[in-house]
C-alpha cells in the first residue's frame, strides 16, 4: 500500500538533481574560499591584489573619488539595515507566505553579519588603509560590504525571480542589482580600504550563505504547499 503522505513530501527527481548540482557548486566555492583564507593566514601576498591596486591608481581622479565614495555607501551597515527593514515591510504587504520569506530574509541578513564578524576576527587581516569615513576600520578579510551586498541585493534578485513581473523587466532588475553588487566591491578596492582578495572572499562567502538560505526557504515553501 502506498503511503500518500510520503509521496506528497518526496522531492521530484529533477529537483533533487538540481539541488545536488547546487550543493556541488557551493562546496566548490567554499573550497576556493578556504584556499584563499589559508593563504591569508600564512600572510602570503596575492598578485591580484597588486594588479588591482595598480589599475586603481591609474584610474584615480577627484570625480571618481566622489562617485565611489557614494557607491560604497550602498553597502554600508546603516544603509543595508534601513533597506532590510523596508524590504521586510514590503514582503509583509505584497507577498503570499510572507512569514517564511521574512523569516529567511532575516536569517540571511543577520546570519551574514554574524558570520562576517566571526571570520574577520578569525583571520585578523590588516587593511591596506584605515579610513573611518569609508567604514574602513577593523579587520579586512573578508569585506563586510561585499558579504552584505551579495546577500541583500542577491535576495532581491531571488524575490524578483519569484515575482510576477514581465521577463524583460526582471532582466533589467537583475542587471541593475548585479552592477550594484560589483560596483560596491570595486569601490572598496578603489578607496583602498580593502584588498581585492577581501572583496572576492566576501562575494564567495556571501553567495554561499545566500544560496543556502534560499534553498532552505524554497524547500520550506514546497513542503508547505504539499500539505
Amino acid at each position: 500500500m502506498i503511503d500518500i503522505s510520503k509521496e506528497r513530501t518526496r522531492i521530484p527527481k529533477q529537483a533533487a538533481i538540481f539541488i545536488a548540482i547546487i550543493l556541488v557548486v557551493i562546496a566548490a566555492l567554499f573550497y576556493v574560499f578556504l584556499e584563499m583564507a589559508d593563504n591569508v593566514l600564512e600572510k602570503e601576498k596575492f598578485m591580484i591584489d597588486r594588479m588591482a591596486r595598480e589599475f586603481v591608481q591609474s584610474a584615480e581622479s577627484p570625480a571618481a573619488d566622489r562617485v565611489f565614495s557614494l557607491i560604497t555607501e550602498l553597502g554600508s551597515v546603516m544603509f543595508i539595515t534601513i533597506c532590510s527593514v523596508l524590504v521586510a515591510a514590503g514582503l509583509w504587504i505584497f507577498y503570499q507566505r510572507r512569514k517564511w520569506r521574512i523569516l529567511y530574509f532575516a536569517v540571511a541578513m543577520i546570519g551574514i553579519s554574524v558570520l562576517t564578524t566571526v571570520l574577520k576576527g578569525l583571520y585578523e587581516r590588516k587593511r591596506p588603509s584605515i579610513l573611518a569615513e569609508y567604514d574602513g576600520t577593523g579587520f579586512s578579510f573578508p569585506s563586510g560590504h561585499s558579504t552584505g551586498s551579495m546577500v541583500f541585493y542577491g535576495f532581491l534578485i531571488y524575490l524578483t525571480i519569484r515575482s510576477g513581473l514581465h521577463a524583460y523587466v526582471k532582466w533589467l532588475i537583475y542587471l541593475l542589482l548585479v552592477i550594484i553588487i560589483l560596483a560596491i566591491g570595486f569601490s572598496r578596492i578603489y578607496l583602498n580600504v580593502h584588498y581585492a582578495t577581501d572583496v572576492i572572499a566576501g562575494y564567495l562567502i556571501g553567495l554561499i550563505w545566500l544560496v543556502s538560505c534560499v534553498l532552505v526557504l524554497e524547500y520550506t515553501l514546497w513542503r508547505k504547499r504539499r500539505k
